[in-house]
Order: C-alpha cells, then sequence, then structure tokens
C-alpha cells in the first residue's frame, strides 16, 4: 500500500512517524506547505484553496489514500478534498474522538483540547466529542507552540513560560488532545507540566488504530520507504524529518 500524508509543514512528520512503526505500508509520500505554514491562522477558505493544491500535487502519484494529517485541514477542507479525488482522503480528528473512547476517558471527566486557532474555532472535536455524550470540554487555542517546534524548541524556559502563559487557569485534565500534529514533539514537556496525570490523545497513534479498524492491512517485512517534498526549502524539511524520525 502506499499512501499519501499532507501537512501544513513540518507537523506531520509526528504521524509519519507512527505509520512508519506500524508497518503497514510500502511506500509513503509526504507533502508539507512550507512556503505557507501555518494553516491555522488562515481563514476557511483559503485552508480549502490551498489543500485542495496539494491534492493536485498527490495527484501524480498512484496512491492508495491520502491522510490529511492537518488538524485543520481536516476541520475545514476533508469534504471538498473527498469530492474531488479518485482516493479515500482521511482526516485525523475523527480518529482523535475515537481513542478518547478508546482509553476509557469517562463522559464527565474532564478533556482538553489543544490547537490552533482555526481548529478550535472550527468547533470539529468539541461537537464530535459532545455528540458521544462527553459534558466535561475545553479547547484553547496554543497557536504559539507551532513556531516553537518548528525551531526545534521541544523543552526549556521558553516553552515553559508559553505553557504557564496556556494554562494558568486549566486544571489538570482526565485526557489531553493534541489537536495539532506539531504538539506529539513537546509532548513530554506537556505530561511534565501537568504531573503526567493526563492521557495524551495523539494523532498518530489514533490514526493507526482507525486504519487498522477500517482497512485490510497486511503487517510488511520490508522497511516503509518515505520520500518527502515541499512547496518550499525541501531540504530543511529533509533535514527536520532526520531528526525528528530519531526522537
Amino acid at each position: 500500500m502506499r499512501i499519501g500524508v499532507f501537512d501544513s509543514g513540518a507537523g506531520g512528520l509526528s504521524v509519519v512517524k507512527s505509520l512508519i512503526k506500524s508497518k503497514y505500508f510500502d511506500e509513503i509520500i509526504y507533502y508539507g506547505d512550507t512556503a505557507r505554514v501555518p494553516y491555522g491562522t488562515k481563514d476557511k477558505n483559503t485552508i480549502i484553496r490551498y489543500s485542495l493544491e496539494a491534492l493536485e500535487f498527490f495527484n501524480n502519484f498512484d496512491i492508495d489514500l491520502l491522510i490529511t494529517a492537518c488538524n485543520t485541514v481536516s476541520a475545514y477542507a476533508l469534504e471538498d478534498m473527498n469530492q474531488q479525488s479518485n482516493y479515500p482522503v482521511i482526516g485525523v480528528i475523527k480518529s482523535g474522538v475515537m481513542a478518547v473512547e478508546r482509553h476509557n476517558i469517562k463522559k464527565d471527566d474532564s478533556i482538553l483540547i489543544i490547537a490552533t486557532r482555526a481548529t478550535v474555532a472550527s468547533n470539529k472535536y468539541q461537537d464530535a466529542l459532545r455528540d458521544l455524550g462527553y459534558n466535561n470540554i475545553t479547547a484553547i487555542q496554543t497557536g504559539l507552540f507551532v513556531p516553537m517546534v518548528e525551531e526545534g524548541i521541544f523543552s526549556g524556559e521558553i516553552l515553559d513560560a508559553t505553557m504557564q502563559y496556556y494554562f494558568r487557569d486549566i486544571s489538570t485534565p482526565s485526557a489531553l488532545i493534541l489537536g495539532c500534529t506539531h504538539f506529539p514533539l513537546i509532548s513530554n514537556s506537556l505530561s511534565n507540566y501537568f504531573k503526567n496525570f493526563p492521557t495524551l490523545i495523539h494523532s498518530g497513534e489514533a490514526i493507526v488504530n482507525y486504519l487498522e479498524i477500517n482497512y485490510s492491512l497486511e503487517e510488511k517485512q520490508d522497511e516503509t520507504k518515505l520520500k518527502i517534498f515541499a512547496s518550499d526549502n525541501v531540504s530543511g524539511l529533509r533535514r527536520i524529518a532526520k531528526k525528528w524520525l530519531s526522537f
């Protein structure tokens, strides 16, 4: 199986790491729109337009399905992308919500969603969780984490100060949904901030489980091949991939 992974920048590599670890895929084609990252500050129409342009890129490859690793794209452009593609386009929000149930989070447990401004404003996570009966949900935009991760800041004083800024009025949740693919790279720091209490919901792990449930996957003996493309500075993205995929 050959799959595509699309993200607004480097963040989707955290999903790629989980996909490679699963050993289900022969080849992964990754495309990061690094020239226009982040998407989380853009308006809906711009997000959809950028996403459909990315879809045109993947039409150059014979892929079996496409994963939109970007939560913002999953929130706003998934329907449009599926209407214009010849293969399934799968987002990460539905799988993330399913992971909450899989981790046996109780209906009245506190759930904290951290994501970009656009993802939070879409209410996709909040609505899907409420539909399942969860009633103690807080969603906050934590967009400053994105450029920090892009700069390789996974811990330290700057990140600590930013977490204090965002979470100063937030009680420790039972579950923490990492609603942006950049955030798994700072998962250790997030866990430490909340004293290792919350269950972390990670897009990469969640999407692998979703694919296992919904597709006939067979574990491969050979290593998964990875090809990386970008709208700008592809060599820089490949350097990041070399570092992150061994992180």
